[in-house]
């Protein structure tokens, strides 16, 4: 396997390079998928001697969810060729007799065609049913296309692909055969060929393996040549036969970001005014028990991602999933941009998905695959930050990130020799530490408060990138095997679950993580409320991954049908509590924060980690005093290493699950 695996990157030495502690931006590795090497001989021939009309046909037609799924969306370029646009696409049941569905048209930028003259045409078609057949033809210039299949599946139990960054076109420079493939325009774009073959394969494969899908979600970069024209890339990446039934919910990367043909192509639902680049701004759709909000967030304007969610959540409030897409990873783990610009509106996004009750945030952009733990905001104070373009508009300014308080500039790769730099992208990433991770263990969470993040790494494999090292703390999974990967979401009333695959280079999949499921069976946990002695356990116990018990609890009032049973059992032996007295625990008690001190202190102890004792912070809190005498020492310690929020220590006060998760949290740093 290691041997045909060797056929997915080129060989040519492009080696990570750093600069002091951090990443450059946009290091690609020298890891891609070599179409000629993975795809059938055959098959590639036959793409590549194709290629030249393919990559010329910029009318290719593609299809996005509509604003529910009773709602389809087509978008296609015709030409203007002296007669005029006409957008209408013929839908139904009875293929020789469709309805016409009738929609707007306008002229395309003839600078991003190479000064030919195409309109765009978007037309809605609506009524659909679920587990249905249907035909359809669209017309360019009067003519109508030969008519194409799409297939309803059920609206209850609905399937989703997820795939990252297809970017086609990003293998650019890479070797293959004698030369190195070429950006290029037209058929010259030889990466693009190499890409989209790459694409058309990944999507193949994943709808034998799930001929059942419902629609694909694509989490941003489509395609390649930020603010320049591309249209081969496009017409590479619409050309699968798999897309002429199988809708997509594009997100804007920032690759897509900078001109409008994005939004030429795609016909996005319920599209807002709102995160506006030059591409489109956010939009949002419904599709079962789902409500699926998508934020261009190449915009950094984060109150207006707020307004669009919303507005989404008024358009469906009984929605059982609220599940949001972007491109940037803000909680993602590969090396060029979770640490870097992909975290940039962590501290403002955070909160907003917590306010909403967000279930699921998927990302892209990192070329990487990551899932994380369930994570919630910290309510804390952070700072707010944005990116920025370059001097010359073409480009985002991948250097620097900018404070949107003092607009003050924070280099993202500073020099050794950058002292200023260094201290300002140190707070920076300290700041960047703005979320609680939730204590629940298992590939199985029920009614979790917390949000969870998963970045899609790329479907196509024209780029890969590193891990970041070492991981961080908020992630539960990762995994880099220079192979094209997709998820597959399944959603119900009651749950979503998500396994994600590999694609070997003999076109086998592979599992690369366990499948993930949340369920609910009621309301999220209150994370805000007192919690008990027995509930602070069990999320400690939790919190250490709810590792193998042997013994018992040993105390006459935990009984072993208790949900924290097995957590007391594990914390009494590992010597983090103990009991009320000798026979008796107490589980029910409210835990206060000098509990909780002693028991983060005896949880630390125990896994090896140093524990001090000095008391010079804990010296400056006007309530010192009122720390019990077995407890000091351990509010020591807690204070020392920021376990405890607040200006008072306030030793008798209770403590809510919110309280452990961040003091779990801090500690884990």
């Amino acid at each position: 396997m290691q041997t045909k695996r060797k056929l997915m990157i080129g060989v040519l030495l492009a080696a990570v390079l750093l600069l002091g502690a951090y990443p450059l931006a946009s290091a690609a590795t020298v890891h891609y998928n070599d179409a000629s090497q993975t795809g059938g001989s055959a098959e590639w021939t036959a793409w590549t001697d194709a290629w030249e009309q393919t990559a010329a046909d910029f009318t290719k037609v593609s299809l996005t969810p509509g604003t529910d799924a009773t709602a389809l969306n087509f978008a296609w370029y015709s030409a203007s060729n002296g007669s005029a646009a006409t957008p209408v696409v013929h839908f139904g049941t009875d293929k020789n007799n469709l309805q016409t569905y009738k929609g707007t048209s306008a002229a395309v930028d003839k600078s991003l065609t190479g000064d030919a003259a195409y309109d765009y045409n978007h037309v809605a078609v609506t009524g659909l049913k679920e587990n249905t057949t249907y035909y359809y033809t669209v017309e360019k210039n009067g003519v109508q296309t030969a008519a194409q299949t799409y297939k309803t599946g059920s609206f209850e139990n609905v399937k989703i692909l997820l795939v990252g960054d297809p970017q086609i076109g990003a293998s650019t420079g890479q070797p293959q055969g004698s030369g190195k493939l070429a950006e290029g325009t037209g058929a010259d774009n030889t990466a693009a060929r190499n890409d989209g073959f790459a694409w058309d394969r990944t999507l193949d494969i994943a709808l034998a393996q799930n001929p059942d899908l419902n629609f694909v979600i694509s989490a941003g970069d489509q395609v390649n040549r930020t603010a320049k024209p591309k249209e081969e890339e496009y017409a590479a990446y619409l050309s699968p036969s798999a897309l002429a039934s199988l809708p997509v919910a594009t997100t804007i990367g920032n690759h897509d970001s900078l001109n409008p043909d994005y939004a030429y192509h795609f016909y996005n639902p319920n599209a807002t005014a709102n995160g506006a680049t030059q591409a489109g701004g956010d939009y949002y759709y419904s599709y079962g028990d789902g409500l699926f909000v998508v934020l261009n967030t190449n915009n950094y304007n984060v109150a207006e991602h707020e307004a669009t969610l919303k507005e989404a959540v008024a358009s469906n409030p009984g929605a059982k999933w609220r599940i949001v897409t972007i491109h940037q990873d803000i909680y993602g783990s590969g090396l060029d941009h979770s640490d870097t610009d992909g975290m940039i509106l962590r501290t403002q996004l955070t909160p907003v998905f917590d306010k909403y009750d967000v279930d699921v945030v998927l990302q892209g952009h990192d070329h990487t695959y990551s899932r994380s733990k369930i994570l919630y905001g910290d309510s804390q104070a952070h700072g707010a930050y944005e990116f920025q373009l370059n001097d010359a508009k073409t480009d985002y300014d991948w250097n620097n990130a900018y404070n949107n308080t003092n607009s003050a500039k924070i280099p993202l790769n500073p020099a050794d020799t950058d002292t200023q730099g260094k201290a300002d992208r140190a707070a920076f990433g300290a700041d960047n530490r703005c979320y609680n991770i939730e204590s629940v263990a298992g590939s199985t969470v029920v009614n979790p408060y917390g949000t969870l993040y998963i970045t899609a790494n790329s479907a196509s494999g024209s780029k890969f990138y590193e891990l970041i090292n070492p991981q961080q703390d908020y992630i539960a999974k990762r995994s880099q095997n220079w192979l094209p990967s997709y998820s597959v979401i399944s959603m119900t009333a009651a749950s979503f679950s998500i396994d994600t695959y590999q694609i070997t280079a003999e076109g086998k999949t592979e599992k690369i993580d366990d499948t993930f499921t949340i369920q609910k069976t009621g309301a999220p946990e209150a994370v805000n409320a007192a919690m008990t002695r027995g509930e602070a356990v069990l999320r400690l116990y939790n919190g250490a991954g709810a590792p193998a018990v042997t013994g018992g609890a040993g105390f006459s009032d935990v009984s072993t049908g208790a949900a924290y049973y097995n957590a007391v059992a594990w914390a009494k032996a590992g010597g983090i509590v103990s009991g009320v007295s000798a026979a008796s625990f107490n589980p029910d008690a409210a835990v206060t924060r000098e509990q909780l001190a002693v028991m983060m202190y005896n949880y630390a102890a125990a896994t090896g980690k140093p524990v001090s004792v000095d008391g010079t912070k804990y010296a400056a809190y006007p309530d010192a005093a009122a720390v019990a005498p077995w407890a000091q020492d351990a509010v020591k310690f807690a204070v020392n290493e920021g376990l405890l929020t607040g200006a008072a220590l306030s030793p008798k006060e209770t403590v809510s699950a919110s309280a452990v998760d961040y003091a779990l949290t801090k500690l884990g740093e």
